[in-house]
């Protein structure tokens, strides 16, 4: 997978509209997209859900680790990775939830 272009970031970052869709077990087919909370920082872009771990398209991206994200009129395909240990942009996300759900997206 390749990083984020500037101009890619800028637009999903404007459009603050960004839906996931980890696959399914099966490897191969699409989850249900999914809205999501989603910030750019540097050349990395940041999703979490409201429910944090316990959110389902949470979970599917920790078992599949790959799938496809939608916003500004972009579709992707992406690989999941967790955020391990503090993260820089904490204080971005809202009050009172897991920082360790962040995940950052590649595509």
């Amino acid at each position: 997978m390749t990083a984020w272009t500037k101009e890619e970031l800028r637009k999903i970052a404007e459009a603050d509209d960004l839906h996931v869709a980890p696959f399914r077990e099966d490897g191969v087919t699409y989850g249900t997209p999914t809205w999501i909370w989603s910030v750019a920082v540097d050349d990395a872009l940041y999703v979490r859900g409201y429910n944090g771990l316990n959110s389902r398209w949470y979970q599917a991206a920790v078992q599949q680790k790959a799938g496809r994200i939608i916003a500004a009129g972009i579709t992707k395909e992406a690989v999941f990775e967790p955020v391990e240990g503090p993260i820089t942009i904490a204080s971005t996300m809202p009050t009172g939830q897991n920082t360790k759900a962040a995940h950052t997206l590649s595509r």
